[in-house]
């Protein structure tokens, strides 16, 4: 009798387990869902700006901007977003993989690096590898704000417009679906107008 008890008493507990699991994944999803058009949403106003920033090259092609300056300063910048928690699989793993990678050819190059962390796990890896953080942001939640954002991000591009800085280069994520992203290392600056307009 006492062993039946048991039974049963295991057999509840995994239901209730289950249903736990089916109201985290149904929770999961619906923020899945909900992310993904805020992606969705915010790609054509990223498109849109490159085009305009383009237009603005060609109107005038004898004014140049201070983040389309060359300097030989020998440091680099780079901003590396991950997330502020993990179980995400490797999608924090392959950014910083390729981060490390270019901070190598950087240290290589005799080119000392600086770094911006957006989210806890890009600043959490940057400080053991002994990398220098010049600012950070964490724990920005499913709707980031940008006024949190401009501050740590500003530092870097000051320190551009100074020529205090190099180049400034933008690590990130890109969502392709649920089952494939890919890391992205993609210079910010300097801007190329060639560029801008290749890309719009």
């Amino acid at each position: 009798m006492a062993a039946g008890k048991e039974i049963r008493g295991k057999i509840k507990s995994v239901e209730n387990t289950k249903k736990i699991t089916k109201a985290m994944e149904m929770v999961a999803a619906s923020k899945m869902r909900k992310a993904q058009e805020r992606m969705r949403a915010a790609r054509p106003y990223s498109d849109k700006v490159r085009n305009i920033a383009a237009n603005l090259g060609k109107a005038n092609p004898e004014y140049t901007h201070p983040f389309m300056k060359l300097n030989d300063a020998k440091v680099a910048g780079f901003i590396v977003v991950t997330t502020d928690k993990g179980l995400c699989g490797g999608m924090n793993t392959n950014v910083l993989r390729a981060v490390t990678g270019k901070l190598r050819e950087a240290q290589a190059a005799g080119v000392e690096s600086h770094a911006v962390a957006i989210g806890n796990k890009g600043l959490g890896f940057l400080n053991r590898i002994g990398a220098k953080v010049v600012s950070h942001v964490t724990q920005l939640g499913d709707t980031p704000h940008l006024d949190k954002l401009i501050g740590p991000v500003k530092v870097l591009l000051d320190a551009y417009a100074e020529g205090k800085v190099n180049a400034v280069y933008l690590s990130y994520t890109r969502f392709i679906n649920t089952m494939k992203q890919e890391p992205v290392i993609e210079q910010l600056l300097p801007l190329s107008a060639a560029k801008l307009q290749a890309d719009a």
